[in-house]
This record gives C-alpha cells, structure tokens and sequence, in this order.
C-alpha cells in the first residue's frame, strides 16, 4: 500500500477510535447527559467497541491506529521501516480530529459543565496516584500485553490434515476489542491506560490549543510523556520478546 493511502487510513480510522473513545468519557463525565454517572466499566466497555469500530474501517491500511503497534509490527519485521512515519502521522491527524469532532459533539454540554478545569480527563489521562517511574511502569506492562497478543496471537493455517484452524483470526477485529477491553478493566485503574501514544497525546493537544472551552485547565504537560513513552517501550520490549520466541 502506498504512502498516502496509509496515512488516509489510519487518519479515519483513528479519528474513528478517539471520537467514540474519548465519546464515552464524555458522556459519563459531563452533565445534561444520557449517560451520566455511567461509570468505569461503562467507560471501558465504549473504549473496548471504539477499537473495534476504528479499526474494521481501517482494515486496508492493516489498522494500527497506535504508534506503539507501528513501531512492534516494525521491530517484529512485519512492516517496513519506510511506512513508519506515515503511520505515525496519520495516527496523529485522526487523533487530534477525533478529539475535536467528540467536543463538538458535546459542545452544549461543555458549555454547561460546572467544573470546566476539570474536563482534560475527558481527553487524555492521568494517574489516580503520581509517581513517574511506576507509572512509566503501569503503560509499559499494559501497552505490553496489547501488542504480545498482535504478535503472538494465532492466526489462520492449514493443519496437517488440510482443514483450516482459524485461530482467533475468526475473531476478526472484535479479538483486540476484547484484549483492550481487558486492559481496562484489570490494568486501567492507576493510570487509566493510554497505552496508545497517538490515543493520548492527539487529543491533549487539541484540547489544550484548538478547543475553545472556557475555563478549561492545562495540559498537564509534566505527565503529557509518560503515556507516549510507556506505550512505545511496552511496545518495543513486545516485539524483541516475539523475535526471540521460537516459532509456532
């Protein structure tokens, strides 16, 4: 696939993931809505679908939709190194406009929100307790678990006896709904799991320099790296584990 096309790909599809991602945080989050008070596991089973939405309209472009799935598949030899940035960029784009096209969504809500200085959450994460190096930690084991199961999950073959073993590719992309939805739901409480670089960033910088929400807070810019940098160590150490890994 050439270079525009992947980037075109991975700009819908990501923008896809954010939107309904940072979509359902939103709707619990904010008042005058219908899903207020929905709580976590409400908020973990809408990002689990988000992934799963993003990622079948991303299918051509092999739906990385997260730099830290770029950068495995490449230190994995399963993408070539050319593409990389073109990944990256288109994963960046269509996080920043998924994040945009979510406050416009809610817009009337965010104009009516009690506690404006409060809504980064609704966008990017943010540890329940801070403590750099444990929670560089908690993005490396849960970005981690993520892209082992990419690597390592079983795919279709033919058996020795020729019938087809589909393995969890008969899942299709409701397979890594299920891991993300997982990761959530049993790594997610102390950082709320980015594990997605592209997932965290795009939409903190959208929120801090193109949303026009009044009396909204910073970027929290001092935290802004540990959900880029965790992610793509988990990512890396995930790959080098699966190249070293005997085959299947």
């Amino acid at each position: 696939m050439g270079y525009g096309a992947i980037f075109v790909w991975e700009t819908i599809g990501t923008a896809l993931l954010i939107l309904l991602g940072t979509g359902v945080v939103a709707n619990a989050v904010l008042k005058n809505t219908n899903g207020n008070n929905g709580g976590t596991l409400f908020i973990n089973v809408g990002w689990g679908f988000a992934v799963f939405t993003g990622a079948s309209v991303a299918n051509p472009s092999g739906a990385h939709l997260n730099p830290a799935v770029t950068l495995g598949l490449a230190i994995a030899k399963k993408v070539s190194w050319d593409k990389v940035p073109f990944y990256f960029a288109g994963e960046m784009a269509g996080a920043i406009i998924g994040a945009m096209l979510c406050w416009a969504t809610y817009k009337l809500q965010f104009d009516k929100h009690d506690e404006p200085q409060n809504t980064l959450g609704i966008f990017s994460t943010a540890p329940r307790i801070p403590g750099t190096a444990w929670n560089l930690v908690t993005e490396i084991i849960g970005t981690f678990v993520l892209l082992i199961w990419i690597l390592e999950s079983p795919t279709v073959k033919t058996g020795t006896d020729g019938i087809p073993q589909f393995g969890n590719s008969a899942l299709g992309y409701a397979g890594v709904a299920f891991v993300v939805l997982v990761i959530g739901t049993s790594l997610g409480g102390p950082t709320g799991y980015a594990i997605n670089p592209a997932r965290d960033l795009g939409p903190r910088l959208a929120y801090a320099f193109l949303m026009p929400i009044k009396g909204k807070g910073d970027g929290n810019w001092g935290y802004s790296w540990v959900p880029v940098v965790g992610p793509l160590v988990g990512g890396a150490l995930a790959a080098l584990l699966s190249l070293a890994l005997p085959a299947s």
